[in-house]
């Protein structure tokens, strides 16, 4: 005899049975975009919770160093334990080699820490942009267990769906009849424009999309952060 009470599917009458789930998302979403010499990363700066907003000022950009930015959405808890393990490998890293970890190398390191937990993964979107050793912009997308792609733009979180198709035509130029010289020069400024214009989008189609954006423009020199609004309902 099963000692296990085997509750079924349908509802039975002064019978409950209680569902315990270790995770929730919590919104938000991030585009990220590569250029000749440069990154752009933006996400929006809402925190909610089905229909309830936690905060609307909450920056879920994460600065690792002076030329690499995380962009991290989802449960939060596990963003915030993520990025509080990443902060401390680095730190052992520079203790070890006496120099600063690279993106391309923290971008590895990512994903080895999210496959290593892989059975029981960290619930989060993560999209890595920043500047390599050779001066280029990168940016790295990855999966719930760690699977790293580099591209030139990406978006991720719950508004990614929707993201992902306007990039795909703004900076992709996907199913246009244009050839390689014709193509215009992606620059800084419209980059950030179009990081911004598919937060308009979003807001206007995901709940958990809003408030404002924050949008992080890196270089080899420096780090620039800009905040623009969006809807407030």
């Amino acid at each position: 005899m099963n000692k296990f009470e085997q509750f079924p599917d349908y509802q039975v009458p002064g019978v409950q049975h209680h569902d315990f789930s270790p995770y929730e998302s919590n919104g938000g979403s991030i585009v990220a975009i590569a250029g000749e010499d440069f990154a752009v990363i933006a996400a929006d700066t809402r925190l909610s919770s089905g229909y309830n907003i936690h905060t609307r000022t909450q920056n879920k950009l994460f600065k690792l160093s002076e030329n690499s930015v995380l962009g991290s959405t989802g449960c939060w808890s596990d963003t915030l334990s993520l990025t509080g393990l990443l902060k401390v490998r680095m730190q052992m890293y520079e203790h070890t080699h006496l120099k600063v970890m690279s993106t391309d190398a923290l971008a590895q390191m990512l994903s080895i820490t999210m496959y290593n937990r892989r059975f029981f993964p960290y619930y989060v979107s993560n999209i890595l942009a920043g500047v390599d050793k050779d001066g280029k912009g990168v940016v790295y997308s990855y999966d719930p267990i760690g699977h790293c792609e580099r591209a030139t733009y990406r978006a991720g979180g719950t508004a990614g769906p929707l993201l992902q198709p306007v990039l795909d035509n703004q900076i992709g130029y996907k199913n246009q009849n244009l050839s390689q010289d014709e193509l215009p020069k992606l620059s800084i400024d419209r980059a950030v424009a179009v990081a911004f214009d598919t937060f308009i989008s979003a807001a206007e189609r995901d709940i958990y999309t809003g408030d404002s954006v924050i949008i992080n423009i890196i270089t080899k020199d420096e780090i620039k952060s800009q905040e623009l609004p969006l809807r407030k309902d």
